[in-house]
């Protein structure tokens, strides 16, 4: 009776004790499943900590990339290019005849080489030291060529041209030699060399200060889409 007794007694400790070490090796389990867990977490976040870090630098890389860009095309920033360059020179030949020898360029004659040079496709062009920008005026101030306010006073002049590649400068350098430009200058009794092309020419930035006067911004509902 006591034997039986002892068994009935028994038995529910050992059920409970079975169920009590279960429960531990599944609370171990959860606890290690809730560490691989954070642990997986927080490499995920570090990878993605790293990724916004890359792009904030990639986007500051694109923009400052843009920027630099934008400055090149406005003629902002010093480049160097293959091209050719010009020569504008009093003809003394016809000083030594006793005729007065050109001493300065027109500004009609100036604007019609920039003409000719832009329709033959000049990246960049830059006239005695000064970049030529779309906003470049040329004109005659109390009988002077200037451009951009710079005064055009003394001969020679070097009119420097850069062009897309050592092919295209090539190329720029023949129809030059051909144009009838050489023949203009020499009725203003100054004479136009043009050189062959060269590998590498630096043009300056240009250096006055851009005028924004007349422009404004434009609104997002203008220009339609696209």
């Amino acid at each position: 009776m006591v034997a039986i007794q002892f068994q009935t007694v028994k038995e529910p400790v050992e059920r409970d004790t079975r169920d009590i070490w279960q429960l531990r090796q599944d609370l171990l389990k959860e606890k290690k499943l809730q560490s691989d867990l954070l642990t997986e977490i927080r490499s995920t976040e570090e990878k993605l900590a790293g990724y916004e870090s890359k792009r904030t630098h990639r986007k500051e890389t694109v923009l400052k990339d843009t920027l630099e860009e934008l400055k090149t095309e406005a003629g902002l920033s010093e480049i160097t290019a293959p091209g050719i360059i010009l020569t504008i020179e009093p003809v003394f030949e016809e000083f030594m005849l006793g005729e007065p020898a050109g001493s300065s360029i027109s500004p009609d004659l100036l604007k019609r080489l920039l003409n000719e040079l832009n329709m033959y496709e000049a990246k960049v062009i830059s006239v005695d030291g000064q970049r030529v920008i779309n906003s470049t005026v040329i004109r005659e101030v109390s009988a002077e060529t200037r451009i951009d306010g710079h005064r055009l006073v003394s001969l020679p002049i070097e009119v420097k041209v850069a062009a897309e590649s050592m092919m295209e400068a090539e190329k720029l350098s023949n129809r030059m030699k051909a144009s009838q430009s050489a023949e203009e200058f020499f009725i203003e009794n100054l004479k136009l060399t043009v050189s062959d092309p060269m590998p590498e020419i630096t043009f300056e930035a240009y250096s006055n200060k851009i005028r924004t006067n007349n422009m404004k911004p434009a609104n997002a509902d203008e220009g339609g889409d696209s």
